[in-house]
């Protein structure tokens, strides 16, 4: 099997349809070992794009280091809710998912079938649960930001099941169409796999609809932060309400402007003139920011989406008597803090 056959490979992994792992090798019932030189570009470029994998992982934890003491003020001792859970939840999910990350792609790990098996559907499991849990989160938001309007909700939902169950079938559509070949190369443990059908179209369907949902969560938070800035204006009146609406545009622009990086560097993939030079240091690179903005728009812009407006309310009910208007924003949740009053 010639090292071209890699091409196409490299770009469904990338595009995050599936990932590899040697228990896929039971597909073709093989293994080839070899020392040939010629395998270098790509034995290099696989440990180019370990390295990337690992500084997204420390990324990960290094972030949470940073927000631990918040985390524990605003998260662990206050009254549980729903995104307490679901902020928990995305934020230790990205901390195993960051550990079992580089013991997975690191090519001078060896893992048997079985652990290998197990490590590889933890995480798309992982990351599926994750960007389930995201979603939830912007429907919190913007249920709230909606002033809990009932139809809103329906429509959102509705839209947000559509996605992630045809995701879902595409997925395992993909899964059923694939097959590969285990390579031992000078050491260095890499999985070689062959896509049938229609995997091209398939894969351009799933960033379709995560981009479709993104872009309608985000048109959905600045119609009604337009609206709401337009009729505070009208009235001549400001603060707590048209701050709160701040806070929530900025942690939503910022993780939107994430995802929007990581789709426009995942269509860049693409291009015929990237493809031609695969193994290049530039070209792993490329990938490699990929992966990064990753890990950061799932588990550190994700978790900081509640994060943020944790602080804000926390730092109004220390500056302020009236923080009860933040009650209908602070995603429908009571919230006990330490001056008795709670919003």
């Amino acid at each position: 099997m010639h090292i071209v056959f890699l091409l196409e490979f490299m770009l469904r992994y990338i595009l995050g349809s599936i990932r590899y792992h040697p228990s896929i090798l039971t597909l073709a019932n093989m293994t080839v070992v070899s020392n040939d030189h010629s395998w270098w570009p790509l034995i290099n470029a696989s440990l180019i794009g370990s390295y990337f994998v690992v500084a997204g992982s420390v990324g990960v934890m290094y972030d949470w280091v940073l927000t631990l003491g918040q985390e524990v003020e605003l998260i662990w001792r206050q009254r549980w809710s729903l995104m307490t859970f679901l902020y928990l939840s995305v934020r230790y999910t990205g901390i195993g998912y960051a550990v079992m990350y580089m013991l997975d792609d690191i090519p001078t790990i060896s893992m048997t079938d079985v652990v290998s098996l197990i490590t590889y559907d933890a995480l798309n499991c992982m990351s599926d649960i994750a960007r389930a849990m995201l979603g939830v989160i912007m429907i919190a938001r913007l249920h709230a930001m909606y002033q809990r309007s009932r139809k809103v909700l329906i429509f959102i939902v509705v839209i947000f099941l559509a996605t992630k169950i045809a995701d879902a079938v595409i997925l395992a559509i993909l899964t059923m169409q694939i097959s590969g070949v285990e390579y031992i190369l000078s050491g260095t443990y890499q999985c070689m796999i062959d896509y049938a059908g229609d995997s091209t179209l398939l894969d351009s369907m799933t960033s379709m609809l995560d981009t479709v949902w993104e872009v309608l969560t985000l048109c959905l938070a600045v119609w009604i932060a337009v609206k709401h800035f337009r009729e505070l204006r009208q009235h001549s009146t400001s603060g707590i309400i048209g701050d709160c609406f701040t806070v929530l545009m900025k942690t939503h622009v910022s993780y939107f402007a994430s995802f929007l990086a990581v789709s426009c560097f995942k269509y860049g993939l693409l291009s015929p003139t990237f493809s031609t030079d695969m193994y290049s240091p530039d070209s792993q690179i490329y990938i490699g920011l990929i992966q990064i903005l990753q890990m950061v728009q799932m588990f550190v812009l994700g978790p900081r989406l509640i994060l943020g407006v944790r602080e804000y309310h926390a730092k109004l009910v220390a500056n302020s008597d009236t923080a009860s208007a933040m009650t209908s924003i602070v995603f429908e949740e009571r919230v006990h803090v330490s001056t008795s009053s709670s919003v």
